[in-house]
C-alpha cells in the first residue's frame, strides 16, 4: 500500500490545500492530512475544529484520512508506516525553507519528500492571508470552501 502524508497547520485549511489533497489522493493508496501541533502558534481555530473542517473537505476522498500530531513529522511516518510526505509549494521562498526539511526527515528516517506546484490559481494563497482579510471583513468566499468560510468570517467576527 502506497501511503503519504500531508503536514500543516491548516489554521484554516484554503482551496489551495483541498487542491493539494485531491492530487495527493489520486497519486497514493491513502493520505493522511495531519494537522500538527504546535502548542507556541497562536491560531484561530482549535485542532478539533481545523480536523473537523478538513473532514468536511474531503470527505469525497474515501482514501483520504485526517489526524494531528504532536512531536516529529518523521516519528508519525514510523508509527504509521508512512513511507511518503506530500509537501505544496506556492513559490521559491517555500521551496527553500521545504528543501531543507525534506532532507533532514530523510536523513532522519529515510522518508522521502514529494512536492507538488501549487495550482496557479493558489499560488498566492496562505492561511495567514485568509485570517487577516476575514479579520477586516473582507470577502474570502473565492479562498476557502464553502463550509471553511462560513467559520473563518464567524470566528474573525467574535475576535474582531
Amino acid at each position: 500500500m502506497r501511503r503519504a502524508i500531508y503536514p500543516g497547520s491548516y489554521d484554516p485549511v484554503t482551496n489551495g490545500h483541498v487542491d493539494i489533497i485531491e492530487r495527493a489522493a489520486g497519486q497514493f493508496d491513502e493520505v493522511v492530512v495531519a494537522v500538527m501541533i504546535n502548542k507556541s502558534k497562536k491560531s484561530l481555530f482549535t485542532v478539533d475544529e481545523r480536523l473537523d473542517m478538513l473532514r468536511d473537505v474531503s470527505v469525497e476522498w474515501p482514501n483520504v484520512r485526517v489526524d494531528s500530531w504532536h512531536g516529529l513529522l518523521v516519528d508519525y511516518c514510523r508509527t504509521h508506516d508512512i513511507q511518503a510526505i506530500v509537501k505544496g509549494l506556492r513559490a521559491v521562498s517555500d521551496f527553500d525553507y521545504e528543501l531543507q526539511m525534506a532532507q533532514m526527515n530523510q536523513r532522519l528516517s529515510g522518508v522521502e519528500t514529494l512536492f507538488m506546484a501549487a495550482n496557479p490559481v493558489y499560488s498566492f494563497l496562505a492561511s495567514s492571508l485568509v485570517k487577516e482579510i476575514a479579520t477586516y471583513g473582507g470577502d474570502v468566499s473565492a479562498l476557502v470552501p464553502a463550509v471553511v468560510e462560513r467559520r473563518v468570517v464567524e470566528r474573525a467576527t467574535e475576535r474582531g
